[in-house]
């Protein structure tokens, strides 16, 4: 059966659930495998959801979290895309990209006799379909990202937002998702936790799931949904307890900037799924310190943009002391070498001070005033720095010396945004905020090649499962690049859902259904 024809079916109880629990559940089979079951809502499988309605096919999507949007929504940096219609003509080139990104993944993990050719198709694949990401979400999802700025590890000004006052994650996400509900071959359930993904004849057949019901006295339904399945469940840069405290025991006592949730990779290797670079943990350099809850183990996350734009970081005499726009692990690991922790059991934090001024401030206005507004950043003057004051001063004059082009900067930075104070004294303004290095991304996964496919351990397809975003590994090695993440869930996300679209319909056309099987019981 053709796409066409699983569309003209009757989808009118495929509803959107994510709000809607009852007291009380049956254990029950949902028997069409004619729609494609997609785990996960953050930005991989919303972009996925969204390409296999484009295609007439439906969608499950299930979510433990009791709201859709998973760390995706709190992207606060951008997306990178090249060559774009919003770079300056020339400046840019995927060469350019792709070089940053092996650079940035690292000689070690791409030299693997194993691996490393695919790796290399697979950053290919990122790097040369970002335009396309790019444009798929401006001119197809009517998203702006008219604004570029250059992040850590870029060669270039590449990292895409958009000018108005919602975060590019949140703009992204919540625009897909208005769409995606408003779709009558799109379900969407919330509090739904898969614990198995089922295996019949080689090929993934679908998955078991427990929902919690939302009464005091409600109990778990236990359910099995029919279909091929596109995993985009996120990693486990959260689970303090589970692969972080297997795989990197050292960042026991590392605040992180997601939630506690276990990782679920762990599903996928039950059914053969290889795990690569289980090790290779971002902590990326600046989480906020709330002067409010200093150590509190969850941070919200110092954009990248801010100092892509312009900002510095000082130590706790006041001196700048690392090119802030290294890539992520290289900050990190001069802050974590350079002293010693503010260690209070059980958590460990750093006190770097991050200073902005006017211009970068107009640069990032939106960012800085949820900041200010939260109480993770202050408006001050160079001379309320205290006891850092007198060498902050002195620091801030040489940095506003290189950003005018009058000397080179000693530790090496080039780019320096939209930096504009030219001569700084004591009252100056400025835009202060503590930040510390926060545990934030895992670049290991399971396995998968240029199709999204999940690989198992001898690199071949697992039949009928793909993955995207941060669920998966390879690709991102010992570092991932600003602006990626989001990237990768748009890229990998599309190609996810259109090789799950076409599996679905190979499978039509040799299973006749009778009319309404693509449908399930509405609760």
């Amino acid at each position: 059966m053709s796409s066409s024809s699983v569309a003209s079916l009757n989808t009118n109880s495929l509803s959107d659930t994510s709000s809607h629990h009852q007291n009380h559940y049956h254990n029950h089979t949902s028997t069409s495998s004619h729609r494609v079951i997609v785990v996960g809502s953050g930005l991989a499988g919303l972009t996925a959801s969204t390409e296999l309605i484009s295609r007439d096919i439906p969608v499950h999507i299930l979510e433990r979290q009791a709201k859709p949007g998973g760390n995706s929504i709190k992207a606060s940096s951008g997306i990178n895309g090249v060559p774009t219609r919003y770079q300056i003509p020339g400046s840019d080139s995927i060469e350019n990209f792709y070089s940053d990104t092996l650079k940035s993944a690292g000689e070690k993990l791409l030299s693997d006799k194993t691996t490393g050719e695919t790796r290399e198709k697979i950053i290919s694949t990122l790097t040369y379909s970002s335009q396309s990401a790019i444009n798929w979400l401006v001119d197809e999802q009517g998203i702006d990202l008219s604004k570029v700025a250059q992040l850590g590890g870029h060669s270039k000004a590449r990292t895409h937002r958009g000018t108005g006052n919602t975060p590019p994650g949140a703009s992204i996400v919540l625009t897909l998702l208005k769409k995606l509900k408003e779709s009558p071959l799109v379900k969407l359930d919330t509090g739904v936790t898969v614990t198995e993904v089922l295996k019949r004849d080689e090929r993934v057949v679908g998955v078991k799931v427990r929902r919690e019901g939302a009464a005091a006295d409600a109990v778990e339904e236990t359910e099995t949904i029919d279909g091929p399945v596109i995993f985009a469940s996120g990693g486990f840069a959260g689970d303090s307890q589970g692969y972080l405290k297997r795989f990197r025991p050292d960042l026991a006592g590392f605040p992180s900037t997601n939630e506690a949730l276990p990782g679920s990779q762990g599903l996928l290797t039950d059914v053969g799924a290889q795990l690569l670079d289980m090790d290779q943990v971002q902590v990326h350099p600046t989480g906020f310190v709330d002067p409010n809850d200093r150590f509190k183990t969850t941070k919200f996350l110092a954009a990248e943009v801010l100092r892509g734009e312009g900002g510095i970081l000082l130590d706790s005499t006041g001196k700048r002391f690392i090119d802030e726009l290294q890539t992520r692990k290289v900050v990190t690991d001069t802050i974590t070498q350079k002293t010693e922790p503010s260690e209070i059991e059980p958590l460990k934090q750093w006190g770097i001070t991050l200073v902005l001024e006017e211009g970068v401030y107009q640069a990032a206005k939106s960012h800085i005033d949820f900041y200010i507004w939260k109480g993770l950043m202050r408006k001050a003057t160079i001379g309320e720095l205290g006891d850092m004051s007198n060498t902050a001063l002195a620091t801030i004059k040489q940095y506003a010396r290189i950003a005018a082009g009058t000397t080179q900067d000693p530790l090496g930075r080039t780019s320096f945004g939209h930096w504009a104070l030219e001569n700084p004294t004591e009252s100056s303004t400025i835009y202060i905020g503590t930040v510390t290095p926060v545990v934030h991304y895992t670049m290991g996964g399971v396995g998968f090649n240029t199709e999204a496919e999940v690989l198992n351990a001898r690199n071949r397809p697992i039949t009928g499962l793909w993955a995207a975003g941060e669920i998966t590994g390879g690709l991102h090695g010992a570092n991932r690049l600003g602006g990626s993440s989001l990237l990768e869930c748009v890229v990998f996300g599309r190609i996810a859902a259109a090789n799950a679209a076409r599996y679905v319909e190979d499978r039509d056309r040799d299973t006749p259904i009778e009319d309404g099987d693509c449908c399930w019981e509405s609760r």
